[in-house]
Order: C-alpha cells, then structure tokens, then sequence
C-alpha cells in the first residue's frame, strides 16, 4: 500500500502545531553561583504550611492505595473555609487543569473565547487545542478594559476568561466592573473568573467571585493552593453552578488529584496562622520592594498579587534582557515576560528578606554601570 508522506506516521489534528507551547520560569543559575533566589514563578518564599508537610509524610506508607476520586474530604475543607457548599467545587491537579477542562467541555471549532492582552498564556492553548478561536482584547495602562471586552463579544463568543488579578501585571478589575462585565454577557457565555492570587488582594473593592458565582448560571471561579504555599503539590479548585460542576466531572480524570496533595491540601488550607503570616510578609515587603525599584528610576506596574512587574530603560546597556543576564549571574532568577508582551519587563517575585534586598543592591549597581 502506497503512503503519502503524511501517511507515514500519526500526526496531530489541524491545528495543534500552531500552538506556542507554554514556557515556565526558569529555575537554575549559571554554574558556578554559590546561592540561588528563585523569584520567577510566584511561590511563597515562606514555603508550605508545616501542617501541610507533616500531613504529606503520613501518606508516605500509603501511595499503594488510591485516592478518593471526588476529592470528598478536600472539597469539604475548602467549603468550611470559604462558606461554600462542596457539592459546588470540583477540585483539580492545579488551576490549570480546570481551566483546560472548561475550554475543552464548552468550546469547539468556530468557537471564539476571549481575554485580554497581558493575560496568563495557557488560555490561549486551551483555547486553540479545542479547535476554538483566541480573540485577544487590548488592555488600558496594563488592566483589564471592560468595555473593549464587552465591544468584542460575537454570536460566536462561548467563553470570557478574566484573570483578576491578572499575572503578569498585577492589577486587577474592581468587583463593580466585574459585576458590569457579567451583566452585558449574554446567557450563554461563560464567565471563568481566575482568582489565582486572590489570598494576596487587600483592597476593599476586590471581591474573588464567590458572591457573583452564586447567583448566576454562566459564571465559574477558579483558585489554587500553589501561591500560598503548595505549588509542588498541584491543587486547584473551582467553584460553580452544579450544572458546570456536572458537566466538568463528566471529562476530567478519575483520579486528578493524588493522595498527598488531597491530605497536604486539607491541612494547608485549614492552617489560617500559616495564610495569614504568608500574606502579612508579602504585603510590607511588596510595598517595600515597589518603592525601592521606583526610587531606582525604573518604572513598576502596581501590583495586589505576590510579584512586580517591573520595566527597564529602552537603552541596551541597561535593558531587561541586560538585568536578567547581570541578576542571573549573581543568583537572582527573574521571570522574562516577553511572550506576554512585555519584552524589556522582568517580574519578579516577593521573595524572603535577604532575597528581596539582594535583587534592589543588585539593580542599583547594575543601573549605575
């Protein structure tokens, strides 16, 4: 039987091989560096929880058995919390999973599903794995533009993703503009509200979704345990109306979450002392570090989440690509942000003391050269 060339082996459907496939921060220094500072990938620099540790070493004589599928016993934890109801919570091997899951259970090809310009890059994979199209929407001084989202809905509109705050900038919508946003939505558009950062908003106009979620049938809010502590366990969570979380768990895997995460999870989340000191620590020294780089002539997007996007001088000698090589070599791992538009930016993430003030020592020498 004679084959073409395509014939020749399995390919990937129409499609998927224009897909940009996401590319984490980076984790490792150049040989040679004594110390590290990892600060590209948002993670709470006060580590775990305790109670999360010890509550993962007691399923260490377990790993034979499997977890309960449902998750009963997390899902339960998160609503005690949050005063939800768990039968609405569907819990995941981290955010992104149900992120994926929701573009996959309600996008097809013609499809279009929207968010906006500086906005976390996998929604646009998701979005084209389903066949769908990504429609990207301009933002207005880094944040979300809500009447230019509300100007680009089409019949063919099936999902709206917000990330509120949004990574890489740090801003966020007001709950009012939100609610805005929600009411000029029709019916049949899904609202997903990604709440990633939530822990970290200390502003009184910021609200996570809860509220909207439960009076609505086309709106979703997803969270994560991964900023406040547990990123290496992979523990998202979303909350919806029951015909969503129906359909959800109709796709995902049977066992998306694993026993230790689940029991790592559970203690995490109930560990209030640990939350609370995590956020207390971001918030003196997310102001501090943001006072220092504008101090230092360079320009920061303000930011209520756990990082800074802080923006470099248009000369050479000193851009972002020249501050990440300088910082990288005396063991300071920022986050490049150039695939999400932002080419002479560099995030950084809220790091411990020592860290924090080893990254400002460093930029005042390095724009000083």
């Amino acid at each position: 039987m004679n084959q073409t060339p395509d014939q020749a082996r399995p390919t990937p459907r129409a499609g998927i091989m224009d897909i940009d496939a996401y590319v984490p921060g980076k984790s490792t220094a150049p040989a040679g560096v004594a110390k590290v500072y990892k600060l590209s990938s948002n993670e709470n620099p006060l580590g775990p929880s305790p109670k999360a540790i010890e509550a993962a070493r007691e399923v260490a004589g377990k790993l034979d058995v499997y977890p309960d599928g449902t998750a009963r016993r997390l899902r339960e934890a998160i609503a005690e919390v949050h005063g939800l109801n768990a039968q609405n919570i569907i819990c995941s091997n981290g955010s992104d999973e149900i992120l994926g899951l929701l573009a996959q259970t309600y996008l097809a090809p013609g499809d279009e599903a929207m968010f906006t310009e500086h906005a976390f890059m996998v929604y646009k994979i998701y979005i084209q794995s389903a066949g769908a199209t990504p429609v990207v929407v301009k933002e207005t001084d880094e944040r979300a533009d809500i009447d230019g989202m509300l100007a680009a809905v089409t019949p063919r509109t099936k999902i709206v993703f917000l990330a509120n705050p949004n990574n890489p900038t740090g801003t966020y919508v007001p709950f009012q503009e939100v609610r805005r946003l929600h009411a000029g939505l029709p019916k049949n558009v899904l609202l997903v509200l990604d709440a990633a950062y939530a822990e970290y908003v200390r502003r009184n106009d910021y609200e996570a979704g809860i509220e909207l979620v439960g009076s609505a049938e086309n709106v979703v809010m997803t969270r994560t345990f991964s900023k406040i502590g547990l990123g290496g366990a992979r523990i998202g969570w979303m909350y919806g109306p029951m015909h969503i979380v129906d359909a959800i768990n109709r796709v995902r895997g049977p066992f998306n979450v694993n026993a230790t995460a689940i029991e790592a999870g559970i203690a995490a989340i109930r560990d209030r002392a640990h939350v609370e000191r995590s956020v207390a620590h971001n918030e003196t020294w997310l102001t501090w570090l943001s006072e220092e780089m504008t101090g230092l002539g360079l320009r920061v997007t303000p930011s209520v989440g756990n990082f800074l996007l802080i923006h470099f001088p248009d000369d050479q000698k000193h851009s972002a690509a020249a501050a990440d090589e300088y910082l990288s070599a005396r063991g300071y791992i920022l986050r490049r942000v150039s695939g999400y538009g932002f080419p002479n930016a560099l995030r950084m993430t809220v790091g411990t003391e020592e860290a924090n003030r080893g990254v400002v020592a460093a930029l005042t020498t390095f724009l000083k050269s």
